[in-house]
């Protein structure tokens, strides 16, 4: 019987990361810290730019906006991966998986275009510091992060679009922890190469304009301290970026590994574990990084912190 979008699929089964029940378990004691962990790392993040006026200023605006970023891109796919550990049968319908593939492409578009987004900011705080206020005011601050959410659902929403014209009449195992797009679409029955196609020119776009604007803004950063004469000035100057430029290389260099695997003789287990890396453990890396690395943070943590024992 033909289901709606003419399927005759109505369901996709998740082979996860490993058959082995006892293993799922081991991992599921694994992940689920990393998990909660993300969650509150980022909700941490979030709650002290609010708190704290000291961080009412851009380059935390848009920190908190990342974190809101990375609790949604973990969520397509962790709480799903982690029921999955517990039971044996890990099914996923057509449109929950449409559902996680716009969410996971459109959270994961928008992280490139607000890296890029922070990128500029860090080159106006650096290279223009009397008329950083002017040129990043809030109004500003709002319309890049709308800009950037705008621009990777809509890249997501193409890819949904594409995803419709398909048909899946069998097999419906998804060798994978979720339904990742490249995976899905050799499952169709039907030529997938207009989708093939899209999804490299789109993800090529955005990757590229993106990584532009974060070179660019870095290397007009990178000769604006060179000009520094004191080296106290350079090392501060460099440490406004450190965290920023850590997240950058991670993510860029995860994603860009991660698209050149799937154009290579790569094993599915060797996806799984890109995969893992930029959907568990860069959102789960990027709170700890900014607190690490950040002293205004640091330093507002510790703030809170005295405060709630003092309450105690």
């Amino acid at each position: 019987m033909k289901h709606e979008n003419g399927s005759s699929v109505a369901e996709f089964i998740l082979e996860g990361l490993t058959p082995d029940m006892d293993l799922q378990v081991l991992l599921f004691m694994i992940f689920m810290p990393v998990y909660v962990s993300t969650l509150l790392g980022n909700i941490s993040i979030m709650a002290i730019i609010w708190l704290d006026p000291r961080l009412h200023k851009p380059m935390y605006f848009f920190l908190g906006s990342l974190s809101i970023i990375d609790l949604g891109f973990s969520s397509t796919s962790s709480p799903k991966m982690l029921a999955d550990m517990l039971t044996r049968e890990k099914s996923i319908s057509l449109y929950g998986c449409v559902t996680q593939l716009i969410f996971y492409a459109g959270f994961g578009s928008t992280e490139f275009f607000l890296l890029a987004v922070m990128a500029y900011d860090r080159y106006v705080a650096i290279c223009n510091p009397l008329l950083y206020s002017v040129t990043m005011r809030h109004n500003l601050c709002i319309q890049l992060i709308a800009a950037s959410y705008i621009g990777g659902f809509l890249n997501s929403l193409i890819h949904a679009g594409c995803f419709f014209r398909l048909h899946f009449c069998g097999p419906n195992i998804i060798d994978h922890f979720m339904c990742d797009y490249p995976v899905v679409l050799k499952l169709s029955c039907n030529d997938f190469t207009i989708n093939e196609l899209v999804r490299i020119v789109f993800a090529s776009v955005v990757m590229v304009i993106s990584l532009l604007i974060v070179l660019i803004s870095y290397t007009f950063i990178l000769a604006a301290v060179l000009k520094i004469r004191t080296a106290a000035g350079r090392s501060r100057a460099f440490s406004t970026c450190a965290s920023h430029f850590t997240c950058v290389s991670m993510f860029y260099g995860t994603i860009l590994f991660m698209e050149l695997r799937l154009n290579s003789s790569s094993t599915h287990e060797q996806d799984k574990v890109v995969a893992l890396f930029s959907t568990i453990l860069i959102p789960v890396l990027n709170p700890l990084i900014y607190s690490l690395r950040n002293q205004d943070v640091k330093e507002a943590l510790k703030k809170i912190f005295s405060r709630t024992m003092f309450f105690l």
